[in-house]
């Protein structure tokens, strides 16, 4: 079997795997990724030299893929947000799907288990440009339905957090499971 793979691009593994040290790393720069590295290392006991390799280290293993600034929605006149769902003939990721992330209401897209095929986070100026976003994806081969479900209020909305919960309760239902 001759397979080109030229463009098919190899997992990048960790270098090494991450520590309770880079998770308070981390946990500062997802609050904040402007502070300098001698506070970073102050807030995570560290120097700052420690600090900025720990940094550069987790940037060259993709555990930091990128550092950008959150834009408030109201600001730039995208008050408006919006989870549609997506149902398609056959299998959902096409090319002419996957061609509504040029929109920059587009946020976010995802192939979903469930009643969907895709999922789609998207904010908008208002009701109007909502509808025509769901216009165009009607004007999409394959797409058979949407159904959008308007956020009234948000109460968390937050990037990628390094913390893992190491305790998760027991629902009360399984307080005492008989096996």
């Amino acid at each position: 079997m001759d397979l080109e793979t030229d463009t098919i691009r190899p997992s990048k593994l960790p270098e090494r795997s991450i520590d309770a040290t880079d998770r308070r790393l981390l946990g500062v720069l997802v609050e904040d990724a402007t502070v300098s590295y001698a506070e970073l290392g102050d807030r995570c006991a560290l120097s700052a030299p420690a600090a900025h390799e720990r940094v550069k280290r987790m940037r060259r293993s993709g555990a930091i893929r990128q550092t950008v600034a959150l834009a408030d929605p109201k600001a730039v006149g995208k008050p408006l947000l919006a989870f549609v769902h997506v149902d398609t003939k056959g299998w959902g990721k096409t090319p002419e799907l996957m061609a509504v992330s040029s929109f920059p209401e587009v946020e976010e897209i995802h192939t979903v288990a469930g009643d969907a095929c895709l999922l789609l986070k998207v904010r908008t100026e208002d009701t109007r440009a909502l509808e025509g976003l769901l216009a165009r994806l009607y004007d999409t081969p394959g797409v058979t339905s949407t159904r959008s479900y308007v956020v009234l209020s948000t109460y968390l909305e937050r990037p990628v957090q390094p913390g893992i919960t190491q305790d998760w309760p027991a629902p009360r239902h399984m307080a005492n499971p008989i096996y």
